[in-house]
């Protein structure tokens, strides 16, 4: 199976090669500008791919503030292009969504098929990509995702293990609610599900919930970073987005499904601080779970 991997230089993209191997055919923007509809078609149509792995997004998420053209360019009309060409070619393909469609608003984990009300550009943008998969497409998936992070890119793990190095102490929200999710276990869960015909609407992060505050701090503990943690509240934080306060994801859909779950976000920090080099001595979450990469 050729399956073709949108935002290659990505941090989830660039994993998502790695994990599927010579079947990968990965770009980024510098082979294809998904976002020209007549370009789009023509490559995807000589490539010919037996799959589609659309990584590809515009991500910074409060940037779409005031850029909300560039966000809707790449993210709706970027996704319409390479559906349509998906359908003219008879491909499956996986659109990658995020908790952000949400609101955050319920008090509980959130199913794929409650109401979404995102509250940003980003959000707003890739639910719109949803819809948009979900009326050209019949051979699809779309994987709601939160908070990914990676060895690859930017992320809040190398930022927050920066900052801890240079001043300290840090200052994190403590009052919204998520699941972390690392890029190489949801690279595993899109290689089987492009290998299955299981189509549908799933949640997909590492089990286990925490706030950014739980996350940060776990984060210096693994990695042995002697840096302090102070809690702060979403308002006391600057930024252009409204974020949900509640991330939580139900993972039904996989169970359902028949799909493995990811293992815990504890476990996916600190083989990421192990892999990184952030801890000069992998600690047991990490060595007795895995096999280093």
């Amino acid at each position: 199976m050729r399956v073709l991997v949108t935002g290659a230089d990505g941090q989830l993209g660039h994993d998502v090669c790695r994990e599927i191997g010579k079947e990968a055919i990965g770009i980024d923007i510098s082979e294809l500008d998904i976002t020209d509809r007549q370009m789009t078609l023509a490559y995807i149509d000589k490539l010919c791919p037996d799959a589609i792995i659309h990584c590809a997004a515009y991500t910074a998420v409060d940037m779409a503030e005031a850029k909300p053209d560039r966000c809707h360019s790449v993210n709706v009309l970027g996704t319409r292009w390479l559906a349509e060409a998906a359908k003219g070619i008879d491909a499956k393909f996986i659109y990658m969504s995020t908790d952000y469609v949400f609101d955050g608003a319920l008090d509980r984990p959130y199913e794929t098929d409650d109401a979404p009300n995102p509250l940003s550009v980003y959000g707003r943008t890739k639910l719109e990509g949803e819809d948009t998969v979900r009326n050209i497409l019949e051979k699809y998936f779309i994987v709601r995702a939160s908070w990914i992070f990676g060895l690859a890119g930017n992320n809040f793990v190398k930022t927050i293990l920066r900052l801890g190095r240079e001043h300290g102490v840090v200052r994190v929200v403590a009052d919204q609610y998520g699941s972390p999710t690392y890029a190489p276990d949801l690279a595993k869960l899109l290689a089987a599900m492009i290998h299955s015909e299981k189509y549908g609407v799933f949640h997909a992060s590492n089990e286990g919930f925490c706030s950014w505050y739980d996350f940060a701090r776990f984060v210096f503990e693994v990695s042995g970073l002697d840096a302090k943690v102070d809690p702060i509240s979403a308002t006391e934080y600057p930024a252009a987005a409204v974020r949900p306060g509640n991330s939580r994801l139900s993972k039904k859909s996989l169970a359902d499904a028949g799909f493995a779950f990811l293992p815990t976000w504890q476990d996916a920090a600190a083989h990421f601080c192990c892999c990184s080099g952030a801890t000069a001595k992998c600690g047991s979450a990490c060595v007795n779970a895995r096999v280093l990469r």
